[in-house]
């Protein structure tokens, strides 16, 4: 018989999925460019997660918006890619992660 997950892990998985989506779009980005639906689908597939229709879009869209990537349009689409800021962004995020790993299970 399968044990219940606990409350617990529930919550540290939405906390550690839905909300820092941009670090996993950063760094499928860091991979190659994309557009939304395909980072959609990518972040499933890797990580774990579905995300709503629209939260990957708004998401671009703030990162866009600060400079973190950019977007240009091909065949009615736009593709999404990192900038030199957003891997900046996303070594910080690397970091902070990594800092955190180390004070909790040191």
């Amino acid at each position: 018989m399968a044990v219940k997950e606990s409350r617990e892990i529930v919550r540290l998985r939405e906390k550690l999925g839905i909300k820092v989506l941009w670090v996993y779009i950063l760094s499928l980005l860091n991979k190659a460019p994309s557009h939304a639906y395909i980072l959609r689908n990518k972040i499933e597939e890797r990580f774990g997660f579905r995300t709503g229709n629209v939260t990957v879009y708004v998401v671009l869209y703030k990162l866009e918006g600060r400079g973190f990537v950019t977007a240009k349009r091909e065949n009615n689409r736009k593709v999404y890619t990192i900038t030199t800021r957003g891997k900046t962004l996303l070594k910080e995020a690397e970091k902070e992660f990594k800092d955190k790993q180390k004070l909790i299970f040191s």
